[in-house]
């Protein structure tokens, strides 16, 4: 195929173009939590996201840091979801899921506090964020903080993948 353009005044000609461009969005993951874990009340608390549902280069620990850490530098599109569970109609006042970047909060991604609500026992929570990684010691992980006005509060994944977490870089 060729293809003609005026640039400047002169005629430029391709003759041909390439047949593929390579598109590199590695590394990426996706985990999620498979089953309800309790926590404890008005404490803000890692989530363990012990399932993957893909791991491109083996950047995401899903046994004992639960953290992502990317080998290759560049922004990254990043998503968390935790839902929230209390013991009962009425006891779920706060859910906040916060991403943390090398061990301090970097960014809240969603708040809902429910003082006013009275018929409240499950949550979710969710954000997106765009990370600027190094690619070599930054990392990332997910807090969630729920309060209960009774009880130990929880965060499900109940099967469905509903708490999850993942990242992906973006081509820049």
């Amino acid at each position: 195929m060729a293809i003609t353009r005026l640039n400047n005044n002169s005629l430029t000609s391709i003759t041909a173009l390439p047949s593929a461009v390579a598109v590199d969005n590695e590394p990426a993951f996706m985990a999620y939590s498979s089953g309800a874990t309790t926590i404890s009340d008005d404490t803000w608390t890692k989530v363990q996201f012990g399932t993957e549902e893909f791991d491109t280069d083996n950047c995401y620990d899903n046994s004992t840091n639960y953290r992502f850490t990317p080998t290759t530098a560049g922004k990254y599109a990043v998503t968390a979801t935790v839902i929230g569970n209390a013991n009962a109609v009425g006891q779920l006042r706060e859910l906040y899921v916060a991403l943390y970047k090398n061990g301090s909060s970097y960014a809240m991604m969603s708040e809902e506090n429910l003082n006013n609500a009275f018929d409240e026992y499950k949550r979710t929570g969710t954000g997106m964020f765009i990370v600027d990684m190094n690619g070599t010691s930054d990392y990332l992980e997910v807090y969630t903080y729920i309060n209960n006005t009774s009880g130990s509060p929880a965060y499900s994944g109940s099967g469905v993948k509903g708490t999850h977490f993942g990242a992906t870089k973006i081509i820049t």
